[in-house]
């Protein structure tokens, strides 16, 4: 058979190129080669075509000669050969020296923007925020801290993280937007490398905020980077306040014991579980949440007042005009809520919920009270609830066991889910801890499809709980969410066709998410990650206010309520907020706020109200809820 003749230019182009894979050398002399093949016949040109070029041949060629050294830099020199030699090597000599100096610049810059563009120069800020690690809370805290730091003239936040730093500075500017003054900071590497960690001066931050990560050894790998920074602070005078989160209980105490005294550890998974109960038990209540978590409106601040001292806690209630006092932080300990009669003590701290630190300023309100517009009849008395559960994680059993321990006689929880073993097996482990007051039942059923549904009565509960699947190990974090939205959108069909609007609480993944999920604009949509981020956030601020949350969000201590405003007020009756918080104290509870029926779907923040001023007058419907600090 014959052999196909290769073509010349493939063969020349494979030969040349069989030449550059020996090394510079084979390079230089290509380069030299090329340099001559053009500068020659360029001198020639211009030798024999200028007019007072030397006659003789001879000499044309040594001004050719001339030309193309002084071009190439190798001297040109003429005369004896022994001359032209030694002037070629001292241009060459000349040449190499030059030339390596320039790379050896060229290079010195070169890996300097490399190592700048990788992030790995040091930190040099003073009382800055360090957040290690990477998730999608990253962007809530990031945010959160930009808001808190806004009237600081010299705020900063680092960001360490085992990503390309470029990468990180673009999605925290697609996703934070502008940060005013303060400056963000991007640094790449491992978080459990102490000497990667000191490029971000831990020492001399402000505050320390350890996120975990999207992956299932994220609570592990939380532990490690706290192992970490104390590594790189050994040895170091101060250590920074540390707030951070972990998924499970089994991993909170090593977190907590690598966090060091003056750490903070959230258990996320638990954090959820209660604010998911909460917001089913009461309707609207993932809104006040938010509205008290994030920095655009009112939070939680500690203050001194003297002025107080040896006055019972009912008459701080009605003595900042424009903020709500809650409770009293005595030492370490939070008394939210506290008796009306509670003497304040000089040391004590008052726990407020105002615009800033500094807005909170004392003024009698007692003159704005109504008496004769206070409800005088019996509260609204509690009765049974009926909860449906649809879905079920890693979160289910926690929220199973929250509404277990805050049950009412006679109340019911159903949960409809694919019923493999160990969803069997967490129902029955949890039935068994239940006591008479609750009444759990498994339904196998894929809550994915319609049928599941229709064959439920879901008009007839209290509340909808809706949840994701945990996502496998090769799926993204955020594929929970696809199965949530699918459940809300038959809902969402069942709510159409019978005219009813269903009371339904839903956890997603993704905030993303929430603009797609077929739910009202008012309902209540629990991201974990952001509300988890906005705790973080707040408690770097103020470390103190941990065990103010702690309270707030247990099972069964003081918490944040929604009750009817025809408990306080009478309805269609117009009067100011110092007359429902006066009625609030008279039944034993803290009014913070309210929420309008009639402005539910039409106001930005859905009809939820946080911190009026006192003197605000307002007709209070029969349909308005009100905002409380108290019990059950």
């Amino acid at each position: 058979m014959a052999q196909r003749r290769t073509p010349f230019g493939a063969r020349a182009r494979y030969w040349f190129d069989s030449t550059l894979t020996r090394g510079a050398s084979a390079l230089v002399g290509w380069m030299a080669l090329l340099c001559l093949a053009v500068v020659v016949p360029a001198s020639a040109v211009l030798v024999w075509t200028d007019p007072d070029a030397p006659a003789s041949p001879a000499d044309r060629l040594a001004e050719v000669w001339h030309l193309t050294g002084e071009t190439l830099r190798l001297g040109g020199a003429t005369g004896p050969p022994l001359r032209v030699t030694m002037s070629v090597l001292l241009a060459l000599v000349a040449l190499l020296y030059v030339s390596t100096l320039v790379g050896l610049i060229t290079t010195t810059l070169t890996d300097r923007l490399t190592a700048l563009r990788r992030g790995r120069s040091t930190v040099l800020e003073q009382g800055h925020a360090v957040v290690l690690g990477w998730s999608e809370q990253v962007f809530t805290v990031v945010s959160e801290l930009v808001a808190a730091g806004a009237n600081q003239p010299r705020a900063a936040v680092a960001v360490l993280a085992d990503r390309d730093k470029t990468e990180m500075e673009e999605a925290l500017s697609t996703k934070v937007g502008p940060v005013g003054r303060t400056r963000l900071i991007c640094r790449s590497g491992p978080t459990t490398d102490p000497s990667v960690l000191t490029l971000t001066s831990p020492a001399a931050a402000g505050v320390v905020l350890v996120l975990p990560h999207d992956e299932p050894d994220a609570d592990a790998e939380v532990v490690r980077t706290l192992l970490a920074l104390r590594a790189a602070l050994a040895g170091e005078g101060t250590r920074p306040p540390v707030v951070a989160a972990v998924r499970d209980d089994r991993y909170r105490l090593a977190a907590s014991l690598a966090a060091g005294p003056d750490g903070v550890v959230l258990e996320s998974d638990t954090v959820t579980a209660r604010l998911i109960v909460q917001a089913a038990r009461r309707p609207g209540l993932s809104l006040v949440h938010q509205e008290l978590l994030d920095f655009a409106g009112d939070e939680f601040y500690l203050i001194t007042e003297p002025a107080l001292a040896g006055l019972p806690f009912g008459d701080a209630l009605l003595s900042y005009p424009t903020s709500s006092v809650v409770g009293i932080m005595r030492g370490a300990t939070p008394l939210l809520n506290p008796p009306p009669q509670t003497p304040i003590t000089p040391g004590d701290q008052l726990v407020v919920i105002s615009r800033d630190d500094d807005t909170a300023w004392l003024r009698d309100c007692a003159e704005s009270v109504e008496k004769a517009a206070m409800a005088s009849g019996p509260a609204t008395p509690a009765r049974p609830e009926r909860v449906l559960l649809l879905g079920w994680n890693r979160r289910a059993p926690l929220i199973v066991d929250q509404l277990r321990r805050r049950a009412r006689p006679g109340s019911v929880v159903d949960v409809v889910a694919d019923g493999d073993a160990a969803t069997v097996r967490q129902v029955s482990e949890t039935e068994a801890r239940g006591g008479t007051d609750l009444t759990l039942t498994l339904h196998h059923g894929d809550v994915t499809r319609p049928e599941t549904l229709r064959c439920l009565d879901v008009h007839s509960y209290d509340s909808l709980i809706v949840l994701g699947q945990d996502p496998a190990p090769e799926q993204p974090p955020d594929a929970p969410d696809n199965r949530t939205l699918v459940t809300l959108l038959l809902l969402r069909q069942l709510e159409e066709t019978t005219g009813r609007e269903l009371p339904v609480v839903t956890e997603l993944i993704d905030d993303r998410n929430r603009a797609l999920a077929p739910i009202g604009p008012g309902a209540d949509v629990i991201i974990s990650g952001k509300l988890i981020g906005l705790l973080m956030a707040q408690i770097s601020q103020n470390r103190h206010l941990a065990a103010v949350f702690e309270e707030l969000f247990s099972a069964d201590g003081t918490g944040i309520r929604l009750r009817p405003a025809g408990d306080y007020v009478l309805p269609g009756c117009e009067t100011s907020f110092a007359t429902v918080v006066a009625a609030a104290r008279q039944r034993g509870e803290c009014a913070i706020g309210y929420r309008s029926h009639d402005e539910a779907s039409t106001s930005p923040g859905y009809g939820v109200r946080i911190n009026p001023p006192k003197a605000e007058r307002r007709r209070w419907a029969a349909g308005d809820e009100v905002v409380v600090v108290g019990r059950d």
